[in-house]
């Protein structure tokens, strides 16, 4: 069944980019309880199964069914742009008890068994102990599972805005939306999504807060209810080399024109990324890559644009030239 986004004429204005650590670590939690979404990230569950196997999920999977309502407290469309996951947390710790205890149990309502669980019992008896649980979980996920890969995660998130940011310059909002996933189509000042459950919902001037995840693949996501911002969470592009390992050959010809450091920064560049991104990438020192980047801008290989708090480098078409033959 569809879910159905309505907008106004203000709402084209409000419309904006987001990137959520909080939104990819209770992701992560939910990939680990679906089978059918592993394979898109072999790699890296083989890394962490052993880390992953002595955490408790058993109360945070109660809150994921496959069909039904996920509580929209504990995992609430970011504030900012580039919210951190600290300040994320912070905000699910200062959810409201007695709403918190509303929208949990609907989503309880949609596990069999759930509400009269243990822990269905217990959370609806005391939802402050509740929300403090619940926030403890996810911290202890974002730290074991998430954090260490954050700087490759957020690569391929910032890559992606600054991807359908130029998209949007180019077709507009109405064009933009239905490119975004296949699932999403666009009519009259509509936005429909192929989703799971029903959703309609008027954007009331709030606008649509757009995230792209690694994790939710192969989902989108629209059901955000009031009071929280519309947002609408698809795919992010480039998963399939999410977790490979960067080409490591750098032709000789191109150390020798660029020195080997400067080399392997411009062959990492396969999609826009951070100098922190980078030096997380290829294993180097922040301010070496720095340093690199740099170099490489003066030198008209490399752009940098700034997105809110970041700044991306991409290669200009002499980079692209030069890599492509340095392989």
């Amino acid at each position: 069944m569809p879910s159905r986004l309505h907008f106004g004429e203000d709402d084209f204005l409000r419309c904006r980019f987001a990137l959520s650590p909080l939104w990819e670590t209770q992701e992560v939690a939910r990939t680990l309880k679906r089978p059918d979404r592993h394979g898109y990230h072999v790699p890296w569950l083989r890394r962490v199964r052993t880390a992953a196997d002595a955490l408790d999920l058993t109360g945070l999977w109660l809150l994921m069914p496959r069909r039904g309502h996920s509580p929209d407290w504990l995992c609430p469309p970011p504030a900012g742009p580039a919210a951190t996951f600290e300040e994320e947390i912070a905000a699910v710790r200062a959810a409201d008890p007695d709403a918190a205890r509303e929208d949990t149990a609907r989503s309880l309502a949609d596990t069999p068994g759930a509400l009269d669980s243990p822990h269905g019992r217990a959370w609806l008896a005391d939802p402050v102990r509740m929300i403090e649980e619940l926030a403890g979980t996810l911290e202890q996920v974002w730290h074991t599972l998430v954090e260490p890969d954050w700087p490759r995660l957020r690569a391929l998130l910032e890559a992606d805005v600054a991807f359908h940011s130029r998209r949007l310059a180019e077709v507009g909002l109405g064009g933009l939306l239905p490119e975004i996933n296949r699932r999403c189509g666009w009519r009259a000042g509509t936005l429909t999504v192929d989703s799971k459950g029903e959703h309609e919902r008027h954007l009331g001037g709030q606008g649509l807060v757009l995230m792209p995840s690694a994790f939710a693949w192969p989902d989108v996501v629209s059901g955000f209810d009031p009071p929280w911002q519309p947002t609408l969470v698809y795919p992010a592009r480039g998963i399939a080399t999410l977790w490979s390992e960067p080409a490591a050959d750098v032709s000789d010809a191109l150390v020798r024109l660029l020195g080997r450091g400067r080399a392997a920064v411009l062959m990492a560049l396969t999609d826009p990324a951070t100098t922190t991104a980078l030096a997380h990438r290829l294993a180097l020192a922040p301010s070496s890559v720095s340093a690199h980047l740099t170099t490489l801008r003066d030198a008209g290989l490399l752009i940098a644009r700034r997105y809110g708090h970041q700044v991306l480098y991409e290669r200009t078409p002499l980079g692209m030239a030069l890599a492509s033959g340095g392989g």
